[in-house]
């Protein structure tokens, strides 16, 4: 079977690349589950632009690369921030709501490691819900595009250094070929190999594990950012608490009362997501429970109506303003090296969204800017596939692709949650060295690399899936002897302190250089 591009996943990086495309070209988009079954959707943060007249992109640069600890692509960043506030307005002319203020403008919020208020919500909580609704609304009126709900990937097909389709297993267990021009993965993260996570069950890093297998480069997968706030009971995560609760006051605290962030960093409970979520760990580690205080929060049950149902549901107390929080698996800065038109080093293959690694959030991510990674450079990658096959070549004969990687059925698999387990143990908030060796042992004793993926059920699939993809993570965070951003090794520790040194030094600098042109 053919289709000229081949979507694999359904966020907004999938839809938003699947709207442009289908204007010229057929289009088929495959999701292991349900159409909404997607990290998107569940978003409750917004999405950064610099759309106020007082700001700049330039100005949303420099904290996009203050929170990336040094290590983002800076060309590829200015392209995401200086075509965001474009993209943004181009969707609010064609009818995406956002919330206003009482002056009847947008109503912009401020986030961690932002430094001005730039956060674009909608549906207070609920703005990966609505935009992931009206991209759904836009794709169901286009007459190019089909969407294949519980179809999971199994494989991508290369023939002579070339992706030239998919091997699917459909709804009913069947294996089928699909042929394409192009494929993209968009498939998302991977925080569902972490115990304790914000993502949706699917999210098992099998984008990743694919590209792999096929032969493609990856890059910084131990860049893996850890959210401060989950709401848990008991230990067990429940839901994403949003880091715009933070912003718009409320406050960590301890079982007396403490504040936790106080004297821990100038931005003190809005610093970056992986100073929040490493005091929150060791204050964990000393024994100590940690809250969010809400009370400061102006009519929070409105204003985040999905938070609060939440933990009303799990039984928390909202009388009391205090929400039981720990860090959890949240966003991989790495993933399939690509570029801003979603280029891999894979011809015929591209990649978008977390699935993908352009190097724009560095080691560690700025709130926000993940939904407008997926909104732009979705955009980007569709531009640059129609302008790809536009330049006509010839369709590669069916027949030739190939699978890229067979082998032997696996004769034992472990059960997915001691995958979860072992990961948020040894490859979690904090890391070692030791703690690494032993997690890559265990993962290779399962010989994941040899299976035969054609004679898997689904879930054997996945859980071989998951097994690549933390065997990738772990393999590469044993390699980077030092701490930066989400990759955090305790037995390396003064890394990160002389990085914080340095960016302080750098910052004392810029001011002195700007006092100098000033006076001259």
């Amino acid at each position: 079977m053919k289709a000229d591009v081949i979507i694999i996943g359904s966020g907004i990086a999938a839809l938003t690349a699947a709207d442009l495309l289908s204007k010229h070209k057929n289009v088929i988009i495959f999701t292991k589950s349900g159409a909404e079954d997607s990290n998107s959707y569940y978003a409750q943060g917004g999405i950064a632009a610099a759309v106020h007249p007082d700001d700049s992109w330039q100005a949303h640069l420099a904290d996009t690369l203050a929170a990336g600890c040094g290590h983002a692509d800076e060309q590829h960043a200015q392209l995401l921030l200086r075509q965001g506030p474009a993209s943004l307005q181009q969707l609010i002319r064609r009818g995406m709501v956002f919330d206003l203020g009482h002056d009847g403008k947008l109503d912009l919020a401020k986030e961690g490691a932002h430094q001005r208020r730039r956060i674009l919500h909608s549906g207070g909580d609920a703005t990966g819900k609505n935009l992931v609704a009206f991209m759904m609304e836009q794709i169901h009126r286009a007459e190019n595009i089909c969407i294949r709900e519980q179809e999971m990937a199994v494989d991508l097909l290369v023939d002579e250094g070339r992706c030239q389709g998919v091997l699917v297993k459909d709804a009913t267990g069947q294996l089928q070929i699909w042929q394409a021009d192009a494929v993209i993965l968009a498939t998302g993260g991977c925080g569902s190999l972490f115990s304790c996570t914000s993502n949706h069950p699917n999210m098992t890093g099998d984008g990743m594990a694919m590209a792999f297998r096929a032969g493609a480069a990856l890059a910084d997968l131990e860049f893996i950012q850890f959210h401060p706030t989950i709401l848990h009971e008991n230990g067990a995560g429940i839901g994403l608490v949003s880091e715009a609760v933070r912003g718009e006051g409320a406050v960590l605290r301890d079982e007396s009362g403490r504040p936790i962030m106080k004297g821990k960093h100038a931005l003190e409970d809005l610093a970056p997501r992986d100073i929040v979520a490493r005091q929150i760990f060791r204050e964990r580690n000393s024994g100590r429970q940690i809250f969010l205080d809400v009370s400061p929060v102006p009519n929070f049950t409105e204003r985040f109506p999905t938070i609060a149902a939440m933990a009303y549901a799990a039984g928390v107390n909202l009388e009391s303003c205090l929400l039981p929080v720990m860090p959890g698996a949240h966003f991989v800065m790495g993933g399939v090296l690509a570029d801003g038109a979603g280029t891999t080093s894979l011809p015929g293959l591209y990649a978008v969204g977390e699935t993908a690694c352009t190097g724009v959030h560095g080691a560690n991510r700025i709130a926000s800017n993940s939904l407008l990674e997926g909104l732009v450079f979705g955009e980007l990658t569709a531009k640059a596939i129609l302008s790809g096959l536009n330049s006509k070549r010839k369709r590669p004969d069916s027949r030739s692709a190939t699978l890229s990687k067979t082998g032997k059925r696996p004769i034992m698999l472990p059960e997915q949650k001691e995958i979860k387990k072992r990961m948020m143990q040894d490859c979690g908030v904090e890391r070692s060295g030791s703690g690494l060796a032993s997690l890559i042992a265990w993962l290779e004793s399962y010989h994941f690399l040899d299976a035969d993926l054609t004679s898997c059920t689904k879930e054997e699939i996945e859980t071989i899936n998951m097994l690549t993809t933390s065997w990738l993570i772990a393999s590469s965070a044993i390699r980077r002897t030092e701490s930066r951003g989400g990759h955090y090794r305790s037995d390396f520790q003064e890394t990160q302190e002389i990085w914080e040194l340095k960016k302080v030094i750098r910052k004392a600098s810029e001011h002195a250089q700007h006092d100098l042109q000033t006076n001259a």
